[in-house]
């Protein structure tokens, strides 16, 4: 399971928040600049108390309205330099933190494309696109404000303490009473509001869930009725989300409450002594105004600790589920040097609408595309001999250590030029065996060969180029007929292609829509009906001459003619590839020249259709009328 609900007993929320430090190197020098003139506004501040001492113990004194009217310019410009240095911080910070957040959003989408399918299994997609937009804005907004308060402020009142002892030590021992409390109570609220920080962050996940499949799945909702209980648990869990955000502003009040209420104590006992002191004549008006004015300027900077601890453990939090995920084990060694460091230099992916072939070049005519890119060694080309499963056993990552394999044993060798239909019963191990070849799974152990080349020696890129996928469930993109398609292409790909894989999946209904090709398919597609997102999910499949083909029952939402139309155009792309074919309708076996009956996880025949008719019950029950169904 994914580690949603992680404890943070034993977090440091500062050495958490230096896994950001790759990602602020590049700009730190604006940021350590923007901090800089931060302090200085702020103690330009600290300024105002002193002249107001000096007007109050030389011009008001003496009453020379000259000498106040001046007092009064120093005041103004003062005010001016602090309003315009706050500003120019604003200005530094803006953009090199919208990099910042740019950076990390664009390693976290590539690095989920390279994560194991089995990780994505796992992971409920809300809790991702949380982390990817929710946690993200933490994070930015940590950086603009607490990151570069904390220290300013901490300055601020170091500078503040030290002119109000410098004005009066007693009366600044009387203002430093509080500190002890307040920083117990610091300690004790950090600690308590990570856990509820955190909690939230998690709950905002499972919110995000629910809307997102109460979207996908609002057919489902409306066809049977269901849309109160679904409100219902929309409302539980908006309702936990709610009780837990209040906890976290009981615990804001808390806090502030501490924070605001003994130094305004100390304030006012000092005010009371200072008071004493000046009419007993001890002390200079001019010195009660600013020692006073100097506190009072250092309300804020201390009143101010509360939330910023409050946004810097919603930071902490943020940055500790973000590399959860960026901290999940890609799918091998080839990934990273493949996909390379996305980083803050990277060029963030564009969206796919506008990307014709985005994917790997297939076909015989790039075979040896080498991972990176680059021409591969010369050398002889290894031997047609086809798929060949060696001895493949597989379990499922989350399966109980104690429960049998999905496969076992697994020996299958499809010729070069071959198609193979592999038939079997619900639950034995089909999809997953398909699913094995351009390493979706991992093998447990075996191995499997593409022209008797090992496929974990090959780079994931470089396989997946020589292999096109059509599963029975197909995935279409939020963008056109004619993207969606190509994107089994290479690069160059265009109208020709495109006509000649629409109209091998039979699926020329594209050429009707209202723009044709060009016609936005919706997200899902489910603009489109199933047999048609089936059709255009096979065109993608076959469109860039693949080498080696994988179908997944791919014409089980065809009706029968159409079914029929699309097997007459396949065995034209059949002749030049060689084929793994799930297949659960008699109709679909015989596009094959042989078949595989998988049973119990293993192969237990193969032969052609009608040798397995006569000689294998298993098979002849499963292709029987009586049987004809998954």
């Amino acid at each position: 399971m994914p580690p949603t609900r992680a404890t943070t007993k034993d977090r440091s929320a500062i050495r958490t928040l230096l896994r950001l430090w790759p990602y602020v190197r590049p700009v730190r020098v604006r940021l350590s600049v923007a901090a800089f003139v931060a302090i200085v506004a702020s103690c330009t501040g600290l300024v105002i108390p002193l002249v107001l001492k000096w007007m109050v113990d030389g011009p008001v004194a003496d009453r020379d309205p000259a000498g106040v009217w001046l007092g009064a310019l120093y005041l103004l410009l003062l005010g001016i330099a602090e309003a315009l240095l706050f500003g120019l911080r604003r200005w530094l910070v803006a953009r090199p933190l919208s990099r910042v957040e740019a950076g990390m959003r664009a390693d976290l989408y590539g690095h989920l494309q390279r994560l194991p399918v089995a990780f994505h299994d796992r992971w409920a997609s809300g809790q991702l696109l949380s982390r990817a937009t929710t946690d993200l804005m933490l994070l930015r907004m940590f950086l603009a404000f607490p990151l570069t308060f904390l220290l300013v402020n901490g300055v601020t009142i170091l500078v503040g303490v030290l002119i109000m002892l410098a004005q009066d030590w007693s009366l600044g021992l009387v203002i430093l009473g509080p500190t002890i409390p307040v920083i117990w109570t610091c300690v004790i609220f950090e600690s308590r509001y990570a856990e509820v920080a955190r909690l939230a962050q998690d709950q905002v996940g499972d919110l995000t869930t629910v809307v997102e499949e109460s979207v996908l799945g609002i057919r489902i909702i409306k066809g049977f009725g269901r849309h109160r209980s679904q409100a219902h648990a929309f409302r539980e869990l908006v309702r936990t989300l709610r009780g837990t955000e209040l906890r976290k502003a009981r615990m804001l009040a808390m806090i502030w409450g501490v924070i605001v209420t003994l130094p305004e104590v100390a304030i006012g006992a000092a005010l009371l002594w200072g008071s004493i002191q000046a009419a007993e004549g001890e002390l200079s008006a001019g010195t009660l105004v600013a020692f006073l004015s100097t506190a009072l300027a250092l309300r804020w900077p201390v009143e101010s600790i509360g939330f910023l601890l409050a946004m810097s453990q919603e930071a902490a939090t943020a940055t500790e589920r973000y590399f959860e995920v960026r901290d999940a084990l890609e799918e091998g060694a080839d990934a990273a040097s493949g996909a390379g460091a996305w980083g803050l230099s990277a060029q963030f992916p564009a969206p796919l609408t506008g990307r014709l072939g985005a994917a790997p070049q297939r076909g015989a005519g790039n075979c040896a595309t080498s991972h990176d890119g680059a021409a591969p060694d010369s050398g002889p080309a290894p031997e047609p001999d086809g798929i060949r499963f060696e001895n493949v056993r597989f379990r499922y990552p989350d399966a109980a250590p104690d429960s049998a394999p999905t496969l076992e044993l697994v020996d299958l060798h499809i010729r070069p030029g071959e198609s193979m239909a592999l038939v079997g019963a619900t639950g034995s191990g089909k999809t997953t065996l398909t699913a094995l070849v351009p390493r979706l799974h991992e093998v447990t152990s075996g191995r499997i060969t593409l022209d008797g080349v090992d496929i974990t020696a090959m780079p994931r890129e470089e396989l997946r180029s020589l292999v096109a996928v059509a599963f029975e469930e197909p995935t279409l993109f939020s963008a056109s007929v004619g993207e969606n398609v190509l994107m089994g292409a290479g690069d160059g790909a265009g109208e020709p292609e495109l006509a000649r894989a629409l109209a091998v999946a039979q699926a020329d209904f594209a050429h009707a829509l209202p723009q044709g090709t060009a016609t936005q398919v919706g997200e899902q597609g489910l603009s489109l009906s199933g047999g048609q997102r089936q059709r255009l999910a096979l065109a993608r499949a076959v469109v860039g001459h693949p080498r080696f083909l994988v179908l997944d029952d791919p014409l089980s939402a065809l009706d029968v003619h159409t079914e029929a139309a699309v097997e007459a155009a396949l065995r034209d792309v059949l002749a030049d590839t060689t084929a793994l074919i799930v297949a659960h309708r008699p109709s679909t076996v015989l596009l094959a020249d042989r078949v595989a009956l998988l049973s119990g996880g293993r192969v237990t025949a193969v032969g052609t259709h009608h040798e397995l008719l006569r000689t294998n019950a298993e098979y002849a029950h499963l292709m029987s009328g009586e049987d004809h169904r998954r």
